[in-house]
């Protein structure tokens, strides 16, 4: 997005001294402070934050080396435990909880790395929704488009990210939640592999799908802060030229109900893709019609969900958004053997489609259907959930079929936001960072 600032050009103003980690924070700290930035936290961690940025300040000037993300702000999603801090998930109805004593992994693998962690970014409460919205606390606006939503469930991920009150977001995806406000910020929204990624000290929503990602400025952004979250070695990032690529474009599901714009917006990428000499063939991949069946009666998100929430909605039933706890007590239907069912099905897909994915690089798909509704589009019940569906439809591909994806931004400036996803079969994550940063820089140089 034009105008962020990147991990790598933020690392480079601390190695030079043109800035300091205390600088970086105070200016993230301003732009929490205004109303869009209120909208996207619960909390802000302002003191503690402030400590670990005056503590890289003193490493680096007494030339001692600093982990591979010293003093850049990263905001953290409202569902990750951060120690001193209560975790909320966006929901009144935990906001009275202790604070935690331990940070959740993949925070405490981002503290390691020297992150100055700036505060708890909103959500949609409990992340059950890719719309965003959240009557406890507010929601902020689109950054491209006022009065359109900023997607979800990561809706403070995203917008602190493109508003620059973070360098990047920590978020969680169980059907696009990354991806879906990364699309609609004009963001990267990477969805690894799950099993890259420790859930540990987050709270669920769905054990079976949940995965930890980062929104950030660019693809390089992203896989940095994959390198830390995976706990991997650093590798360099090798952009794949378009000429090298094999792609499959699903004529079948993702394609369904597009909008005009985003409709136009993906053709004209594809075109550009195709006329760089990358070979994309359009497939039918049967798997793909299947997916319906493993989200009836909720799924194996609502029957997860309801098994969690039981106690909670046993004592604050009426302190929930009540269109996240009807999605929640869907569960309360699903018997012990539909709920099995649903795992040897989702098990038998994945094996299908990944033997369908072989002889590809990637499948490549717009991330969302159709551009940001606007706030008034969602006021009636029904509006909202033909909305959500179709929202999560495209991202959910990757979690119900133990994929990994990306977004990357496609529209042109001044348009309203598209992504563009692509989709790499299990633990082919770095091979997909290098082909996404090579469509990438393509998508720059047309601009």
């Amino acid at each position: 997005m034009h105008g962020i600032h990147t991990v790598a050009e933020r690392l480079q103003a601390l190695d030079s001294g043109a800035v300091t980690a205390q600088a970086l924070l105070a200016d993230a700290l301003e732009n929490a402070a205004s109303e869009q930035g209120r909208l996207a936290h619960t909390q802000m961690f302002e003191h503690t934050a402030r400590a670990e940025a005056d503590s890289v300040d003193l490493l680096r000037s007494a030339g001692v080396p600093c982990g591979s993300l010293a003093g850049l702000p990263i905001s953290i999603k409202d569902l990750f435990d951060v120690t001193g801090y209560v975790t909320r998930s966006g929901s009144r109805v935990l906001a009275e909880r202790a604070p935690a004593t331990t940070d959740a992994e993949a925070v405490r693998r981002l503290r390691a790395a020297g992150a100055v962690l700036t505060g708890h970014t909103n959500m949609t409460e409990f992340a059950y929704s890719g719309l965003g919205l959240n009557p406890h606390y507010g929601t902020p606006d689109n950054p491209l488009a006022a009065g359109r939503i900023p997607g979800g469930s990561s809706s403070g991920a995203g917008v602190a990210t493109a508003r620059q009150m973070a360098t990047a977001s920590l978020g969680t995806d169980t059907g696009g939640s990354v991806r879906i406000p990364a699309a609609f910020c004009g963001l990267v929204g990477l969805k690894p592999t799950q099993s890259r990624v420790p859930l540990d000290g987050t709270l669920p929503l769905s054990p079976t799908l949940d995965s930890i990602g980062p929104i950030a400025a660019s693809v390089d952004c992203c896989a940095r802060l994959d390198t830390v979250l995976s706990a991997r070695r650093p590798q360099p990032l090798l952009p794949r030229p378009a000429r090298s690529l094999c792609l499959a474009l699903p004529t079948n599901h993702v394609l369904d109900g597009l909008d005009d714009h985003v409709a136009a917006v993906f053709e004209r990428t594809v075109q550009q893709l195709s006329s760089a000499g990358a070979l994309l063939r359009e497939t039918t991949f049967p798997e793909l019609d299947r997916l319906p069946e493993l989200g009836r009666g909720g799924g194996i998100t609502a029957a997860e969900s309801y098994h969690l929430h039981l106690q909670w909605l046993d004592e604050h039933e009426q302190e929930y958004d009540p269109r996240v706890r009807q999605r929640i007590q869907a569960g309360a239907d699903m018997s012990a053997a539909d709920y099995l069912e649903l795992h040897r099905r989702r098990k038998q897909l994945m094996a299908a489609m990944d033997r369908a994915m072989a002889g590809w690089d990637a499948l490549v798909m717009p991330t969302v259907a159709v551009v940001p509704p606007t706030f008034s589009e969602l006021q009636q019940d029904a509006e909202y959930t033909r909305l959500n569906k179709l929202v999560l439809r495209n991202p959910t591909v990757a979690n119900l079929l133990g994929l990994c994806a990306i977004t990357l931004p496609c529209h042109e400036p001044g348009e309203l936001p598209v992504g563009l996803m692509l989709v790499g079969r299990a633990l082919t994550d770095r091979k997909l960072l290098h082909i996404a940063a090579g469509v990438e820089a393509l998508l720059q140089h047309r601009e």
